[in-house]
């Protein structure tokens, strides 16, 4: 399966900027986008990671080398 995950460039910004203890309100400002849209990308960059939290997410990714 973890070949298989496959997240889109803004659901790794995302991920990037949580894992830098960004709010979904901050990293929207940063991103250009509203805090409901990064919360859709989080949404499934969990669902293609198959966590249910930040820490989890930010975890995965990061094994899987999508984040640094």
């Amino acid at each position: 399966m973890e070949q298989s995950v496959r997240l889109t460039v803004r659901e790794i910004e995302v991920l990037r900027l949580i894992a830098r203890g960004r709010t979904y309100a901050r990293a929207a400002i940063e991103l250009g986008m509203s805090a409901h849209t990064v919360g859709t990308h989080v949404k499934n960059a969990y669902r293609k990671l198959d966590v249910h939290s930040a820490a989890a997410a930010v975890m995965q990714a990061v094994r899987l080398g999508l984040i640094l």
